[in-house]
């Protein structure tokens, strides 16, 4: 029998707050899940962190990759063991709420949409400080200014992700992943909608800022330059698609202080 969901996780040296984030989906009101974890090749305790865990529910898969392969390779790994219906993403730093597993099955369960997400929380050692809401039903003319949905806190149908083809491999998709697989699914014909709530927070410390590398905002150039021209958008469209360029230019602290202000 066909689980309900398969939340996907890869997990990369997240030691320190690995326990947080699967005690979150342990929290869950919503029981029919499997929860699929694949070390991506850590160099720190993270595996051994994630194998203790295992011994909390029968519910827990662990794979490991031997190499660093990167998050697509990785979500396409774990997918491809899963057995849900639907999928959820989780990542290995972040906690949702008890509640959002449910709220987001309620919804996509019914059949109109092929992607349900929530709004964020955004929090560093200090406590919450901002958070966003999406659009509740994006359009394509959404995609020109960023991903119209929050990729961790997302559920997802698996017809929807066989059918695009799962998570882009290619280097220039890495890091925009999400934003390419939304997508390929509306080009495809599937649509989405977000829940309003807080749902899911989000650690968004040092790390996460130096994980913003400028080749990213390349990927994210390019990825925005098709979308225009795909979903014919218009010379606005692909005029913000240097947005990405510019900010990457920025020096960390200024990037930082307009990421949070923006986010108040």
């Amino acid at each position: 029998m066909m689980l309900s969901v398969s939340i996907l996780m890869g997990i990369f040296n997240c030691e320190k707050t690995l326990s947080a984030a699967v005690d979150s989906i342990l929290n869950q009101t919503f029981g029919d899940w499997e929860l699929i974890l694949c070390d991506d090749g850590s160099s720190d305790g993270t595996y051994a962190a994630a194998k203790a865990l295992c011994e909390k529910d029968g519910r827990i898969v662990l794979l490991q990759n031997e190499k660093n392969l990167g998050l697509p390779k990785t979500l396409n790994r774990c997918a491809a063991a899963a057995k849900g219906e639907y999928f959820a993403r989780m990542d290995g730093d972040d906690v949702c709420d008890p509640t959002r597993l449910q709220k987001e099955y309620d919804v996509i369960s019914r059949g109109e949409f092929a992607i349900v997400s929530c709004g964020m929380l955004f929090f560093d050692d200090g406590g919450v400080y901002g958070r966003k809401i999406h659009k509740e039903y994006p359009e394509k003319s959404d995609f020109a200014a960023s991903s119209p949905f929050c990729h961790a806190g997302a559920m997802f149908t698996r017809e929807a992700f066989e059918t695009v083809g799962g998570y882009s491999e290619r280097p220039d998709r890495l890091r925009i992943e999400d934003y390419d697989l939304w997508f390929r699914m509306y080009r495809a014909g599937y649509r989405g909608y977000n829940l309003s709530e807080p749902l899911y927070s989000i650690r968004d410390d040092r790390a996460a800022v130096s994980r913003k590398k400028f080749r990213y905002r390349v990927n994210e150039f390019r990825l925005r330059r098709e979308i225009a021209g795909e979903f014919g958008l218009g010379a606005k469209a692909k005029l913000s698609a240097y947005k990405p360029l510019i900010l990457g230019a920025l020096p960390p602290f200024v990037y930082k202080a307009l990421h949070r202000a923006k986010l108040k």
